[in-house]
């Protein structure tokens, strides 16, 4: 059964979804002023991953996944300049262009990653209509004043406001959100709409019954969940920066509109540092997944880097790190292609010795531990994903896996497990390691080599060897004989 760690109650807890065949989940996705750096990009490969589980699990997820083109402001709350905004005046164009360049970019980095397409991409400028009609309904219901920047929220009517993050809302009564917005009544209070500046037009701006302006960046998240998901949905993912501020004031617009619950379960991953600092470009670390590719590294291997650690554990990117993951992937690719090469049992050192008289007893006997052995690791692998997405004790169960292979070679007993722990990978980890078989030609030629290797004709065997790879087929001479890979070791 699957388990999650639950933001909102603080507990590991086990999943039931509202409705037994499908998961409504909503996904806190990018804001669109620039390239994204890596750490965006570890974020939305960790809940691709959970949609991946979901599905593998027998879930249909419904999954809406934000696109912010308007109204995240530079500070994360109410005050300074519209990221859009700044990315436009930096490029010398406008919003609309720079949203529509780094909404494609976004687009291309998800298709290169391979991550699954969310049901709705939901863009905060196709829904205006919208989160004006949710802040009329909290405007009705008594939620809102207005003062001279904007359309408040007043978290003083929601008593619960400050229990989802577990905050101290009497340590935020002084300093700067306070000293820059004088006229709100508490400093928890957040913009539902913000006005344009006097005498000045945006590129993005919208009529409404207040003025014209631009909503505020936490409205939009509600409106398209409560949109396309419902009042409530099972899941909602993002980061754990999200947790104070944009999930608290999500959470307080769209219970007090709706008077139910707005989600179930909250799941939030950690920090991604890059050389064990925050990712900034004052630093030169603020590195984006061009950078990753330019350095020569694949969409796979950066996508195990990321799995090598806990999703709620704070993860550190450096090159050698990211070395260590293609290295890993590399030998996971090498094996993969050993599910073509069924061995016959070659030692009996742990066989007793009433059972080395009898060859086929001996055989069946090391096919039985293999087996076993198999079944244990398959079942380690599911475990740690349904213990609250622990991918790094799952890749573990992966190298364990492998090390049968090392320990007894690919015995027929073992080839369907291999093969399910493959599927596996593909299907959750999103990591596909499936290739295809070499030509009866090539396999020939394998069996040439080895017997000049008998014959100790170096040079034959080397040449073979050599044409081989320059065909992308490598070699690896083994205990139990050679291998031949698709991918180098």
């Amino acid at each position: 059964m699957l388990h999650f760690f639950n933001t909102r109650t603080g507990h590991i807890e086990p999943f039931k979804a509202m409705n037994d065949k499908e998961v409504l989940l909503y996904t806190c996705g990018p804001t669109v002023y620039s390239s994204l750096q890596i750490g965006n990009w570890d974020s939305f490969l960790r809940w691709d991953v959970l949609v991946r589980l979901l599905q593998a699990r027998g879930y249909k997820v419904t999954r809406v996944m934000n696109i912010t083109d308007v109204g995240h402001l530079v500070s994360d709350a109410d005050d300074g300049e519209d990221k859009m905004q700044k990315g436009a005046r930096k490029e010398g164009t406008t919003a609309w262009a720079i949203a529509e360049k780094y909404t494609n970019e976004f687009i291309e980095g998800m298709n290169t990653l391979g991550c699954t397409v969310p049901t709705y991409y939901t863009k905060a400028t196709e829904f205006i209509d919208e989160q004006i009609e949710l802040i009329k309904t909290l405007e009705e219901k008594g939620y809102t004043y207005v003062i001279d920047d904007g359309v408040y929220f007043d978290t003083s009517r929601f008593p619960r406001y400050a229990d989802f993050a577990r905050l101290k809302l009497e340590d935020n009564q002084e300093g700067a959100r306070v000293e820059a917005n004088r006229q709100k009544k508490s400093a928890s209070d957040f913009a539902l709409w913000k006005f344009s500046p006097v005498n000045k037009q945006r590129d993005m701006e919208w009529n409404s019954p207040w003025g014209k302006g631009f909503p505020g960046w936490h409205l939009e998240c509600s409106a398209m969940a409560l949109q396309k998901l419902g009042p409530t949905i099972d899941i909602h993912t993002g980061g754990i920066d999200h947790i104070p501020v944009h999930h608290t004031n999500e959470i307080a617009q769209s219970e007090c509109a709706t008077g139910v619950r707005f989600a179930n379960y909250w799941l939030h991953n950690n920090h991604l540092l890059a050389d064990g600092t925050k990712l900034s470009k004052s630093l030169g670390n603020s590195y984006t997944l061009n950078d990753v590719l330019a350095k020569g590294f694949s969409a796979a291997d950066f996508r195990l880097f990321v799995l090598q650690s806990h999703y709620r554990s704070e993860s550190n990117f450096t090159w050698q790190n990211l070395t260590a993951a293609q290295n890993r992937l590399r030998k996971w690719q090498a094996y993969a292609s050993r599910r073509f090469q069924v061995i016959q049992p070659l030692h009996t050192d742990t066989i007793s010795k009433d059972l080395k008289s009898n060859k086929s007893a001996v055989m069946q006997k090391q096919e039985e531990v293999a087996k076993k052995e198999a079944t244990t690791y398959l079942k380690a692998f599911d475990n740690a994903m349904d213990n609250d997405m622990d991918t790094p004790n799952a890749l573990a169960a992966v190298d364990n896996f492998l090390h049968i292979i090392d320990t007894h070679g690919m015995m027929s007993s073992i080839v369907p497990e291999f093969v399910k722990l493959l599927q596996n990978i593909a299907d959750i980890l999103g990591i596909d390691l499936f290739d295809e078989d070499i030509s009866d030609v090539d396999k020939k030629a394998v069996q040439t080599r080895e017997d000049y290797r008998a014959q100790k004709d170096w040079d034959k065997s080397d040449s073979i060897r050599h044409h081989l790879e320059e065909k992308g087929i490598y070699l690896t001479d083994t205990p139990h004989g050679v291998v031949w890979s698709r991918s180098k070791l």
